[in-house]
């Protein structure tokens, strides 16, 4: 497609984890566990569910504790899981420090919203500088509530006075893609950076 002036959105939010800085959780106990041990403990305690709580707003006290309860050995994991977070924060994902920067040369707003827990998020601007470019983050643990719930979009929209039909939304996941979409932003699926500055490009708003 080849945009016009007047259909150029003027913001890109980015989701983070796995977009602008990549995340592993296996890394944590990596000196404990090989990935299929840890597949196999995270399968029997629900530790899906378990960080999907923690990225809810739900203290990391309490997440641990919930872990605990079904077992102990479980309450231990998840203990350290948290003590040694950083870990699992791999860097920052190829090519998208540069979309970034030439996103915010061009005079595009630049926000993030992403699924993090409150306690653990001050790790991501030290591990990928890129979010620490971003105007804001919308998290989702500060605002207890997590994508692809609709109510954090409208946040979004409502704090920073944003236009749905202007701004471009990027996630890897489909279904948070999908809810923004439902709300009228754009959205992209996001596989690898040269994917998301061809389709940046075709919206208008990198020029190569």
């Amino acid at each position: 497609m080849t945009a016009h002036t007047g259909d150029i959105p003027t913001t890109v939010v980015f989701d983070l984890g796995n977009v602008l800085i990549g995340w592993d959780q296996t890394g944590p106990l990596a000196d404990r566990m090989s990935p299929e041990q840890w597949r196999d403990f995270a399968a029997e305690a629900d530790f899906a569910a378990l960080n999907t709580a923690s990225d809810s707003g739900v203290p990391v006290a309490e997440v641990v504790a919930r872990a605990a309860a079904r077992d102990p050995r479980h309450g231990e994991i998840v203990s350290l899981y948290y003590e040694r977070f950083e870990k699992s924060l791999t860097g920052p994902i190829e090519g998208m420090a540069e979309i970034v920067t030439d996103l915010k040369a061009s005079g595009t707003r630049l926000l993030g919203l992403s699924n993090w827990s409150a306690e653990t998020f001050h790790h991501a601007p030290k591990v990928a500088p890129a979010i620490a470019e971003l105007e804001d983050v919308v998290v989702s643990g500060r605002e207890g509530l997590i994508k692809p719930d609709a109510a954090i979009f409208e946040t979004l929209l409502e704090r920073f006075d944003l236009d749905a039909s202007r701004t471009v939304f990027i996630d890897d996941l489909p279904a948070n893609v999908e809810a923004a979409r439902s709300l009228g932003l754009i959205g992209l699926v996001f596989d690898d950076a040269p994917k998301l500055r061809a389709e940046l490009r075709d919206l208008g708003l990198l020029t190569e």
